[in-house]
């Protein structure tokens, strides 16, 4: 188990570190920064069926403040994890689906619409996704950021079916 946990641990720092912060998420002279929906700079997570995500401050592979933003196609959900930092999530676009078991089931989750906010507490497990439309959501962290899957033998993403 601990073996596994550094496994998806390296391969999460390595998706991280392939998702660069856009250079219009910086500073400006003053330390303000800005960035519109059209600036976030959507890099894919490999095999994830299209789930992309944007670095929108810091960088979640090292200590200290990140926010993100993860893009969810139609009908795809990450299966059942957990994280070892808190991490705050805002729906910015479509309904986001949210599972607080280990069950993948979809017709255990909430819905939750733009402007809802959701705390993934710290080893806490969870899973959540799109079902009819696209889904955007905001996430903010202090890092580092892990991800540890429930079930190593599914995939991280895909098209949620009952487990339990």
């Amino acid at each position: 188990m601990r073996a596994s946990m550094f496994i998806l641990a390296g391969g999460l720092a390595l998706c991280f570190s392939l998702v660069e912060a856009p250079a219009c998420a910086q500073a400006d002279a003053k330390g303000f920064i800005r960035m519109t929906p059209e600036q976030a700079d959507w890099k894919d997570v490999p095999n994830s069926h299209g789930v992309q995500i944007a670095v929108v401050s810091g960088d979640p592979s090292k200590v200290g403040l990140y926010v993100i933003r993860v893009k969810f196609p139609p009908g795809i959900m990450s299966a059942p994890h957990f994280h070892p930092e808190d991490r705050h999530a805002v729906v910015l676009r479509g309904t986001w689906y949210t599972g607080t078991d280990d069950s993948w089931d979809p017709d255990k989750t909430v819905a939750l619409k733009p402007g809802s906010y959701m705390k993934h507490p710290a080893g806490a497990v969870h899973y959540d996704g799109a079902k009819n439309e696209e889904v955007i959501v905001q996430i903010a962290g202090f890092g580092p950021s892990g991800t540890t899957e429930v079930f190593p033998g599914e995939s991280r993403f895909g098209v949620p079916h009952k487990l339990k």
